[in-house]
């Protein structure tokens, strides 16, 4: 690939228009729940896998639990799409801080910040 091809591709990427939501992820085996909030939903879950295999997690409680059962009793779900159209920065983040607040509640979740 020539250098002209490469950034052309990195632009094309940083231009691309980024879902931002409220995610859940679900410990199956320990039936416990943690619920976020992400301005990049669609890369939200390669970042918290990665941190979730080095061990260096900043929730210890979650850590620990993917420590005892696993990976593979891990998964993660989209929640929520926020339609930020038309809403100011601080609307959207309002409008973020009222629905993660809702879907804790909703499912008896652990915060995930």
């Amino acid at each position: 690939m020539n250098n002209e091809r490469r950034k052309a591709l990195v632009q094309a990427y940083k231009e691309m228009p980024k879902r931002i939501g409220v995610f859940a992820l679900r410990c199956e085996a320990g039936e416990k729940v943690w619920v976020g909030v992400s301005r990049n939903l669609d890369a939200q879950q390669n970042s918290l896998w990665f941190s979730l295999r080095l061990g260096s997690h900043t929730d210890r409680n979650l850590q620990a639990c993917w420590k005892a059962e696993g990976e593979a009793a891990f998964r993660y779900e989209v929640l929520e799409v926020i339609d930020q159209e038309g809403l100011s920065p601080y609307e959207l983040a309002n409008a973020l801080k009222d629905r993660v607040a809702a879907w804790r509640t909703d499912l008896a979740a652990f915060s995930l910040s």
